[in-house]
C-alpha cells in the first residue's frame, strides 16, 4: 500500500479496536464468542484478507504493515484478531505461496470476503516436531486421496469453511519432515468431524477444537500445489512469517498492560496517596516500558528485514522469542502493581495475563525458537 492508503487503514483499524471492540471485551469474555456485528465490520474493512494479493480481494500488506496493524489488534482481546488470523496468516499464506493457480483462484477471494480457513497441523504426538505425525493421506488410484487421522488445538475449526490439512503421503525419510503433504479439505466433507470447543485458560471468543478424519475422500486436485512432500516446507514458511505477526501482537498487548498499570498507579491510593509515589512501583513501570520499547524495535526491524529478504528465519524467531517472553513479564508486573485487585476477574490485566500466556507456545514454543536461532547461527558460520 502507498503511505496515505496505509495510514487510512491504520486509523480505521485503531478506531474499530478502540471504539467497538475494547468497550465489549467483558461481553466477549462472558459469551466466549465474537459478536456478529463486530465480525461483519472486520469483513467490511477487509481484515479477513489484508495480507492476501490484491487480485484476490486482499490489500497485499507487507510484513511491516502487518506488524503495525498487529500493534493495534494486540491492544484488545486477542480473540478479535483470531477471527481472521488464520486467513491472513498461516492458512492463507500456504495457498498464496504453494497453491496452484486454480486453488488460489477458487479460495483466496472467498477468504478475503470473510470465509474462514483453518490450519490443521498439530497432533497429540506432533507439534513443533513433525516426526510423530500420524494422519495419513493414501492415494486410492482413482484420482482421489483418503485422509485418516486426528488433529488438536485447531483454531477456528468450528467456524471453518476449509481446512489446510497436513498428512503423510509417505513414511519419513532421512528427515522427519519428508513425506508430509498438504490438502484443501472443505468443511462438511463426509468423514470430517469437529469436536467440541476446547476449554482454554484464556482468549475467550477464540475457539480451538479437535478435528477427526475418517477416510475423508478428496480429489487429487485438493493436493496443495499438486505435489506430494511439500507440506512441511509450506507450513514452516507460513509459520516463520507468522512469528513476526505474533511478536507484534505481543507488543500491542504490552502497550495495553503498561497503560493499565500506569493508570492504576496514578489513581489507586494507599496511605492517602497514589501508589505511584513508591519507588519500587516506579521501577516496575520503568522495566515494563524498557522491555516494551525493545520488543517493538526488534519486531519492526525483523519485519523490515523480512520484507527485503535479508532475514526470513532468524529475525522472526528472535522477535517472537523476545516479544512473547516480554509480554508475559509485563503481565506479571501489571498484576503485581494492581495487587489483590489484579487477581480478580473483573480487571483487564488479569484477562490479558491469561490471554498472552499461550504466546510463548503457539507458532513455535520459546524453546523451539532458541533451537532455530542457535542452529541457524552455527550453520551460517
Amino acid at each position: 500500500m502507498d503511505a496515505r492508503e496505509f495510514k487510512n487503514v491504520l486509523e480505521a483499524v485503531r478506531h474499530l479496536v478502540r471504539k467497538d471492540v475494547v468497550p465489549r471485551e467483558r461481553e466477549i469474555e462472558a459469551d466466549d464468542d465474537m459478536p456478529e456485528d463486530i465480525r461483519r465490520k472486520a469483513v467490511d474493512m477487509g481484515l479477513f484478507g489484508y495480507t492476501l494479493p490484491e487480485q484476490y480481494g486482499g490489500m497485499n500488506a507487507s510484513v511491516l504493515e502487518d506488524a503495525l496493524l498487529c500493534f493495534e489488534f494486540g491492544y484488545t482481546t486477542l480473540a478479535f484478531r483470531s477471527m481472521f488470523g488464520t486467513n491472513i496468516g498461516i492458512a492463507g499464506q500456504v495457498l498464496v505461496n504453494y497453491g496452484s493457480q486454480e486453488q488460489r483462484d477458487a479460495w483466496l477471494p472467498r477468504l478475503a470476503a470473510g470465509q474462514v480457513a483453518s490450519f490443521a497441523l498439530t497432533e497429540p504426538e506432533a507439534g513443533s516436531d513433525p516426526s510423530g505425525m500420524q494422519t495419513r493421506a493414501s492415494d486410492t488410484g482413482d484420482g482421489h486421496y483418503e485422509i485418516s487421522g486426528a488433529k488438536r488445538f485447531i483454531t477456528n475449526a468450528g467456524k471453518a469453511d476449509v481446512f489446510m490439512v497436513f498428512a503423510r503421503t509417505a513414511d519419513a525419510g532421512e528427515k522427519p519432515a519428508d513425506g508430509i503433504s498438504c490438502f484443501l479439505v472443505e468443511a462438511g466433507s463426509p468423514g470430517l468431524t469437529v469436536g467440541p470447543k476446547d476449554a482454554k485458560t484464556g482468549q475467550a471468543g477464540s475457539w480451538t477444537h479437535e478435528v477427526f478424519f475418517d477416510q475423508v475422500r478428496v480429489p487429487a486436485s485438493a493436493l496443495v500445489g499438486g505435489m506430494e512432500g511439500k507440506g512441511f516446507g509450506a507450513a514452516m514458511r507460513s509459520l516463520a512469517k507468522g512469528r513476526v505477526h505474533v511478536a507484534a501482537l505481543c507488543v500491542g498487548a504490552g502497550e495495553r498492560l503498561l497503560e493499565e498499570a500506569v493508570t492504576y498507579a496514578r489513581t489507586n491510593k494507599q496511605g492517602g496517596a497514589p501508589i505511584g509515589r513508591f519507588q519500587l512501583v516506579q521501577a516496575m513501570l520503568a522495566e515494563m516500558r524498557t522491555e516494551l520499547d525493545a520488543a517493538r524495535a526488534l519486531t519492526l526491524e525483523a519485519a523490515r528485514r523480512y520484507d527485503t529478504g535479508e532475514d526470513t528465519k532468524i529475525g522472526p524467531s528472535t522477535a517472537k522469542l523476545f516479544a512473547s517472553e516480554m509480554v508475559n513479564h509485563l503481565a506479571d508486573r501489571a498484576v503485581q502493581i494492581h495487587g489483590g485487585t489484579g487477581y480478580m476477574r473483573e480487571t483487564t490485566v488479569e484477562r490479558i495475563a491469561r490471554d498472552v500466556r499461550v504466546m510463548r507456545i503457539y507458532e513455535g514454543t520459546s524453546e523451539v525458537q532458541k533451537l532455530i536461532i542457535g542452529r541457524a547461527l552455527l550453520r551460517d558460520a
